[in-house]
């Protein structure tokens, strides 16, 4: 994946507090203990591949707007195989039950679905498969 150059991470860090991160022992839903707010990573030059090779999909997919700027959505998407994998902050755990995120998670799942593809939503606690809206793709 390559990143598109008028997106960057500033303002965000996401990636360094909703998932678990296995090579610095970090658990789901926890800062990072490098993550230095709005600094950004301490330990930047020296992070492990999995924190180097990561870019969610709003870096990546132009067709996402703004409204899916990590911090203004309140979630982080990114695939792994195919799944697209959806982490809500804890701090807004109904936001993916909202318009326009909730419309554009369905239809991800009407699309992903015709390749044997899945999304799935981890909200704290909560794990959920994402359906397509009933009677359509949206």
């Amino acid at each position: 994946m390559t990143p598109l150059d008028a997106r960057d991470c500033a303002g965000c860090g996401l990636c360094c507090r909703l998932p678990d991160i296995d090579a610095l022992d970090k658990p789901a839903n926890e800062p990072c203990r490098h993550l230095a707010g709005e600094a950004g990573c301490r330990a930047y030059d020296t992070r492990p591949d999995t924190c180097r090779a990561f870019l969610c999909l709003w870096r990546t997919e132009a067709a996402l707007g703004e409204e899916w700027h990590p911090p203004t959505a309140g979630m982080m998407v990114y695939r792994q195989g195919p799944q697209r994998t959806v982490l809500a902050d804890p701090r807004r755990p109904d936001r993916s039950r909202s318009e326009p995120w909730l419309s554009q998670l369905r239809r991800w799942a009407a699309e992903d679905a015709r390749t044997g593809g899945y999304v799935i939503l981890f909200a704290g606690d909560r794990v959920e498969k994402i359906e397509p809206a009933p009677g359509g793709e949206a």
